[in-house]
């Protein structure tokens, strides 16, 4: 829901923005903010009364006033668009949303709120929608092809319906699946990579539910839990309480693992680079004292 109350849509036609207190967004490795307002809205699919109203409200950064004090967006505004969506969807209000944003450290990148938003997301129900190939053509800022519609399907962003140009999306991951549409991986890698994924979650999750089952319920607090609906109000509630540690805990853990990986992903190209700087010094070395003998 937008503060409006209207369904989402690009609304209302382009105004300029032109906010006094503007700034460029200065976050290490993305992209320049080009996008208008009407195309920021139909990528984040609200309204453009919407995006200036968050404004307003300090929950969206100012635009980028270019020629013809034009405001322009970026990532980083898209990013805290899906991650405010997700938050509503939780039933936060704008109030409350403000006080989530205003904790987040302030130079996060597009990337970080991406993290953000998953986490959130992942606590929301399952909530399949319907949407118009259009209208995932203005999602995405282009005219989806049907490769695009198949790596979107590959990542269960989306199904197909029985009536052509009409899916079925998983809002969780169409955030995600659109982010991937640009990132030069094969369909083949990705479906590879959702596969490995999935295999190593339900696996952690089987051994976590059995050992939440066999050590943190135990056969004491089975027998004293009672039975019927107050044997399982008893399991909600204690599966309701652990549920975040054990997510917040997997994530952390996954975090330092990458984190790993990469370092030794580029301890590769150092260390290549240091051997061949090492071969240029002893090169170096060797000819000055071959001119010192010489002399």
């Amino acid at each position: 829901m937008n503060p409006t109350g209207q369904q989402h849509s690009s609304g209302t036609a382009e105004q300029d923005d032109t906010e006094s207190e503007a700034r460029p967004m200065t976050t290490p490795g993305t992209e320049e903010p080009t996008l208008t307002v009407d195309e920021l809205a139909a990528r984040a699919g609200v309204t453009v009364r919407t995006v200036r109203f968050y404004g307003t409200r300090g929950l969206l950064p100012p635009p980028v006033i270019g020629p013809r004090r034009v405001g322009h967006y970026g990532p980083e505004h898209l990013s805290r668009l899906a991650l405010i969506e997700q938050l509503q969807r939780h039933g936060m209000t704008l109030s409350a949303i403000e006080r989530y944003l205003s904790q987040l450290p302030p130079d996060l990148s597009e990337d970080d709120l991406a993290i953000h938003r998953a986490l959130v997301a992942s606590w929301g129900p399952d909530s399949p929608e319907e949407t118009t190939r259009e209208q995932l053509d203005r999602r995405a800022g282009r005219e989806l092809s049907e490769e695009d519609i198949d790596r979107l399907a590959s990542l269960d962003a989306l199904e197909r319906t029985d009536t052509p140009d009409r899916f079925r999306i998983d809002p969780k991951v169409l955030h995600l699946g659109l982010r991937l549409l640009d990132v030069p991986i094969e369909l083949e890698t990705i479906r590879a990579a959702h596969t490995v994924v999935l295999e190593h979650t339900r696996s952690a999750a089987r051994d976590l539910g059995r050992l939440f089952r066999d050590e943190v319920w135990g056969p004491e607090r089975d027998h004293e839990s009672g039975s019927g609906p107050e044997r399982i109000q008893a399991k909600k509630s204690l599966s309701a309480h652990m549920q975040p540690l054990v997510v917040e805990a997997l994530v952390i853990a996954f975090q330092r693992s990458m984190k790993q990986e990469l370092r030794a992903w580029y301890g590769q190209d150092a260390e290549g680079t240091e051997s061949a700087e090492g071969a240029e010094s002893g090169e170096s070395s060797v000819s000055a004292e071959s001119s010192v003998s010489g002399d």
